[in-house]
């Protein structure tokens, strides 16, 4: 059971309505508890479809006129290559093997326990799912571990596959997977009936996978009459459990588009059209009000900005495939948020990790492995963007599938800007994001930092939100120089999942050993740092940003921070100043995380050389600093970097520490270059860390 001083520190978090809210949703819990068994009976198709048999079908052109129809596939190979990746997912889904984070080609045994934590190597509760407490790691292990599976993202591969090579077996596969499915988790038994967004997440993918295999004629009456209805309950239960108030994040998002997708796919079936109604209704509120005005999440994480960016993406082609379409608002939204994924990957891969990230997708119709630059394809597409599409290498499968031959061939033809384009300098005032900027798109000279002086996440929790004020990242030429660590973990370490959200996880400055924003859970933050952009002065090649925050007012002796951070582009050169104001003796601690490809190459007083590829980046910090080196420690943690659920890598991290009284100035400089060889790394091992 959570402690109870979680559940007192949750509930200061809520206004009176949602105390109000939670109350009520307790109330029906109780009322589903009595009935819930009774609700695990076949439900007569009758009493579910608008009409007979003609409301066994679907809506098919939802999710693409296309897929009804015999498919075209591309003359120009790509769909050969397509296939080839494709079925060797397929193959090893077939014979129950699935990738989940850290688990990869995990064997789920010849016959798949979907109640089953592969992680943890253990069976979850299957009583009634609302008391199912999914938060503790004793009762369910890592709920992650249970959900992915169920996610059901692995169908749409093995729809694809089976559209790709006309193979039946795939398709066979597929049903045999939903029937199991459907066999094992009846309405409101154990984790899968326990959270609303799983439900949305797998009701969407059922969406496209039963449409990929339409033509295969496996979806005979009698399995349509076992489908409709599960697919009827998550509907229903959905609607009924919209997550509100200061749960209303993501969570919100992607169960309106299970249900707005869901709803269109399925119309036939009773108030489909009113789930569907009021979950549009949810998605046109949301977009607005969960985003800022230059696109960026509100949760300010960039992982999750392209989970919901997904949702998003998917609801507008399903509303413009039958004519629904979305209002000028929405549409325009949603492009400033294609648009802020874009201008952190001008100068490469990937989006710099603020904030939480789970690894999180909707539906896997290839390019997943770089989705960011798979979204941008699609936008580019969808809107007519050559601007995105300069930016959207990789596969473009995903284009074929949700716009068909003819989107794909006009993507296709679409012409990009010729020649390398200069990066500029920009800023994402509303996000709180500042890019200082130099160098050519994709070339040697191209140097970026990004400047993170936004709020800490969304509503009163800031549920997915780092301690990570003033912090910035480097990328040269190509390279990840200076990093946010990542995640790592949301349940089954907490230790770990303290250290990757906390401000010593960041390259910022740590006060007095403590975090710049109050932690009190995992997902749960009480006082919290302000911070602002005090001037915003872009340069031709790079500029100069200032910022500060307020998250150390509340110490004794309360002390402000304010960072500026200047781009000289053309010299390779990045000047840090750190101010720090505060009556009496306090400690900061200035810390700097690089990349997990950097080696050191040379150190001698408070200069450092770290190697990347044939490139050289040295760091020289201020003289008053005791420095320490740190790589791959575990007490205290320091010095990883996560770039994936459950994956970790070791890496350097610099931490520099000095006392000071009233008032600090403390500078540094880094210095890129790419002209000199990298000589032979020195060896270091760092789990004590190395003090001077």
């Amino acid at each position: 059971m959570q402690a109870l001083r979680w559940y007192t520190r949750r509930l200061r978090s809520m206004s009176g309505q949602e105390i109000c809210w939670r109350l009520a949703g307790r109330v029906r819990e109780a009322t589903d508890r009595v009935v819930w068994r009774a609700r695990q009976k076949p439900v007569k198709l009758e009493r579910i479809l608008m009409a007979a048999p003609e409301s066994l079908q679907v809506r098919s052109k939802a999710v693409g006129p296309h897929l009804a129809d015999k498919l075209v596939l591309p003359a120009n190979g790509a769909a050969r290559t397509w296939a080839r990746a494709a079925a060797a997912k397929a193959n090893a889904i077939c014979r129950n093997r699935l990738d989940l984070f850290d688990l990869q080609d995990q064997d789920l045994g010849s016959a798949i326990d979907w109640n089953h934590e592969s992680k943890a190597g253990r069976s979850t509760p299957t009583g009634f799912a609302p008391a199912i407490d999914y938060r503790d790691y004793s009762i369910t292990g890592d709920c992650k571990f249970v959900w992915e599976p169920n996610r059901h993202q692995h169908l749409v591969v093995l729809g694809r596959t089976f559209r790709l090579t006309g193979e039946a077996r795939y398709a066979t596969t597929l049903v045999d997977h939903l029937e199991s499915w459907i066999a094992q988790c009846p309405y409101g038994v154990g984790m899968n009936w326990r959270s609303p967004l799983e439900l949305g997440i797998r009701l969407i993918n059922w969406c496209w996978a039963l449409e990929l295999i339409r033509p295969s004629g496996v979806l005979d009456e009698p399995r349509m009459a076992r489908i409709l209805p599960v697919v009827y309950r998550h509907l229903w239960d959905i609607s009924r459990r919209y997550s509100r108030y200061s749960s209303a994040n993501n969570h919100l998002i992607g169960e309106a588009a299970g249900v707005y997708i869901g709803g269109t796919y399925f119309s036939g079936l009773r108030g489909a059209d009113r789930w569907r109604r009021e979950s549009r209704d949810i998605l046109c509120r949301e977009i607005i009000s969960q985003t800022h005005e230059d696109g960026g999440t509100r949760e300010q994480a960039t992982g999750y900005h392209l989970f919901v960016l997904e949702f998003f993406v998917l609801c507008y082609l399903v509303g413009r495939n039958t004519g629904e379409e979305f209002p000028d608002a929405y549409r325009e939204r949603l492009e400033r948020m294609l648009e802020f994924a874009a201008a952190f990957l001008e100068a490469g891969d990937p989006l710099p990790m603020f904030g939480d990230s789970d690894d999180g997708y909707v539906v896997d119709l290839g390019g997943r492995e770089n989705l960011g630059r798979s979204l941008l394809a699609v936008g580019a597409a969808l809107f007519g963007r050559p601007n995105l599409k300069a930016l959207a290498t990789g596969s473009h499968e995903p284009i074929f599938w949700l716009l068909g031959p003819e989107g794909y061939e006009t993507y296709r033809r679409m012409e990009t800007a010729p020649g390398r384009e200069r990066l500029c300098s920009r800023a994402l005032p509303e996000s709180g994001y500042y890019l200082l900027q130099s160098g050519s798109r994709g070339s040697k000279d191209s140097i970026s930092v990004t400047f993170d002086c936004g709020d800490l996440g969304l509503g009163p929790i800031a549920a997915h939100g780092h301690a990570d004020a003033l912090s910035f990242t480097l990328r040269a030429f190509g390279e990840d120089i200076l990093v946010d660590p990542g995640t790592y973990d949301y349940f089954t370490y907490p230790a770990w999942r303290r250290y990757f959200r906390s401000t010593r996880a960041h390259n910022t400055v740590v006060i007095d050993d403590q975090d710049q924003s109050e932690m009190l859970g995992g997902f749960l933050w009480g006082k919290r740092a302000r911070s602002r952009c005090v001037r915003w002065e872009p340069a031709l090649q790079g500029g100069t940003v200032v910022g500060e925050h307020d998250g150390y007012l509340r110490l004794t002796g309360g002390v402000t921070h304010r960072r500026t951070i200047s781009l000289i582009g053309h010299r390779g050169e990045i000047r840090v100043v750190d101010e720090l104001t505060g009556p009496g003796l306090h400690r900061a601690t200035v810390f700097l995380h690089l990349g997990e490809s950097c080696s050191l190459e040379d150190m001698s007083g408070q200069r450092y050389v770290f190697a990347h590829g044939a490139c050289r980046t040295t760091i020289e910090l201020d003289d008053r600093l005791r420095t320490e080196m740190l790589r791959g420690a575990e007490d205290p943690i320091a010095g990883w970097v996560s770039r994936g659920y459950h994956r970790k890598a070791p890496a350097y991290a610099l931490a520099g520490h000095c006392e000071w009284r009233n008032r600090l100035k403390l500078a540094m400089r880094i210095l890129v270059d790419c002209h000199q060889p990298a000589e032979r790394p020195l060896a270091f091992s760092g789990q004590e860390g190395r003090g001077k």
